[in-house]
């Protein structure tokens, strides 16, 4: 399990590489290793998330659950300059990319943690993420559960996940827990889900 992207500390030796944020809007070069989530490209999710989520908030709390080497969260950093953004994940080495991605990029506003780190906000006015839905269904549903509970009042998730991987179960475990779960997008077998209250 250490070999996988989900762990706190993965065992996979160093292999560093770099992956190139292309966007009308944006351009990052970002610095990954293995041990981490698609550290050779840009997951093709992350990008349909990235091409398709309204702008964020120009200001508050914003959140990249299970941010990895950080392409979610610089983009929202960059996007929402006046925000703070918090990028969380339970891997270390991804925790570590992800700080010095946001360093290198001069996007201080990214704060990278682990999920149990005491610094974090009460709410968030925005949740992106491309949670890890490898951890299991019981899992995945816990750690869901726990923040999208810490949505602020009138505040959306934007969650993309692969149809094969159950994005339509996903959707109707959230609309069945109380949640406006909708598709927001879709391409080549992958679903953005916007989720709020």
């Amino acid at each position: 399990m250490s070999s996988q992207y989900f762990a706190e500390q993965p065992t996979a030796p160093h292999r560093p590489g770099t992956v190139h944020v292309v966007l009308p809007d944006l351009h990052l070069e970002l610095a990954t290793d293995s041990g981490v989530f698609s550290p050779e490209r840009l997951d093709p999710g992350t990008r349909l998330l990235l091409e398709t989520a309204p702008p964020p908030p120009s200001g508050g709390d914003l959140l990249d659950l299970g941010c990895g080497y950080g392409p979610l969260a610089l983009a929202l950093a960059a996007r929402a300059p006046a925000a703070r953004v918090w990028a969380v994940d339970v891997n270390r080495r991804a925790l570590d990319l992800c700080a010095a991605n946001a360093a290198a990029a001069g996007l201080a506003s990214v704060r990278c943690l682990e999920p149990a780190d005491a610094s974090l906000p009460a709410t968030f006015q925005l949740i992106w993420s491309n949670p890890p839905i490898r951890i299991g269904k019981q899992a995945l549903h816990a750690l869901l559960s726990s923040w999208l509970d810490r949505l602020a009042p009138g505040a959306a998730a934007f969650l993309v996940v692969q149809r094969n991987l159950g994005s339509d179960s996903l959707q109707r475990w959230l609309t069945e827990g109380g949640w406006d779960a909708r598709r927001h997008a879709a391409r080549a077998g992958y679903r953005v889900l916007q989720v709020q209250r």
